[in-house]
């Protein structure tokens, strides 16, 4: 048995999420820790919301990078078994490199918010758009960009499964691939409500603003094996790290080779770490063999170690 971690991003924030850890302390020590380091009251917004404030790509990315390690921190806490490899989705690959050794969560927090800040200032709003398209393959879908970009960006952003990819880039841009999406067989095109066109050129500049910040943020090797989103390669330098971290803003989370990686390599066990189960289903789609657990709950962590002993 070979066990991968693997860690959610944007996306699977919902207020009241945490509360779903009832009888792990640790997770409400973690997020109070993260409160104490950024300066805001995390536990609150989580629990309270409202929902557009949690929504807040400024907000989220915090937020998500302290569920995602308060969770990680419970599964070590109930005898889960440290992982062979880890891997996180856009934002959670942030969590993995904490729950690895790489970096400090006390460094973490306020990177990840300069990393959001970033994001939402390369583009005015409401210039970028993102949309997930469902029932074509990737050499369809970059002959689709290509078609509709006409002197705009449009780019696949993540490609998260099979027939699941999302694109990104200037807003008409993205309608315009929308529109012939549904022409060449769709099964689904729609236009998702975040408005940073993440992961694709378009975060060039807010990729620079990173480089610049996290040349200064101290990192190590991780004692377990993270595979990056931008080259699906582990990085074994500091510096590699960061570098991987600042391509990964422009660059397409190339989620299905990851996931097709850890199965080459032997893995056998998936377990999602953090809120919610996004991950869950796409990991299954990608390895349908897998066994794939998520610590969406207290009884789901204690059914989780139950599996992978």
């Amino acid at each position: 048995m070979k066990v991968a971690m693997v860690f959610p991003g944007q996306g699977s924030q919902s207020v009241g999420m945490l509360a779903a850890y009832a009888g792990h302390p640790v997770v409400k020590q973690t997020i109070d820790e993260a409160s104490g380091i950024i300066g805001q009251d995390l536990w609150e917004l989580v629990e309270k919301g409202p929902e557009d404030a949690l929504a807040l790509t400024v907000n989220t990315q915090p937020v998500m990078l302290a569920a995602d390690v308060a969770v990680y921190r419970a599964w070590l806490a109930a005898g889960g078994v440290p992982p062979s490899v880890m891997a996180g989705h856009s934002l959670g690959e942030y969590p993995a490199l904490v729950c690895g050794g790489a970096i400090e969560f006390a460094d973490a927090l306020p990177l990840v918010r300069l990393r959001a800040q970033a994001m939402q200032e390369a583009m005015p709003a409401g210039t970028g758009g993102i949309a997930a398209i469902l029932g074509l393959d990737e050499p369809e879908i970059r002959a689709i960009c290509a078609e509709a970009a006409q002197g705009s960006v449009v780019e696949p952003a993540n490609l998260n499964a099979p027939g699941q990819i999302v694109i990104a880039g200037h807003r008409a841009a993205v309608e315009r691939a929308i529109d012939i999406a549904k022409a060449r067989g769709a099964r689904r095109a729609l236009l998702l409500s975040m408005s940073v066109p993440a992961h694709c050129s378009l975060m060039q500049s807010a990729g620079d603003r990173l480089r610049a910040a996290i040349s200064a943020v101290a990192m190590t090797s991780t004692h377990v094996p993270v595979i990056h989103n931008a080259d699906v390669a582990v990085a074994g330098m500091p510096s590699a790290i960061r570098d991987a971290l600042v391509r990964q803003l422009f660059m397409p989370v190339r989620w299905i080779e990851i996931i097709e990686k850890m199965a080459r390599d032997g893995v056998t066990h998936f377990v999602e770490c953090g809120p919610g189960k996004v991950l869950q289903g796409l990991v299954k789609r990608i390895a349908p063999d897998a066994v794939v657990q998520t610590l969406s709950t207290s009884a789901a962590i204690d059914a989780a170690i139950a599996v992978v002993h």
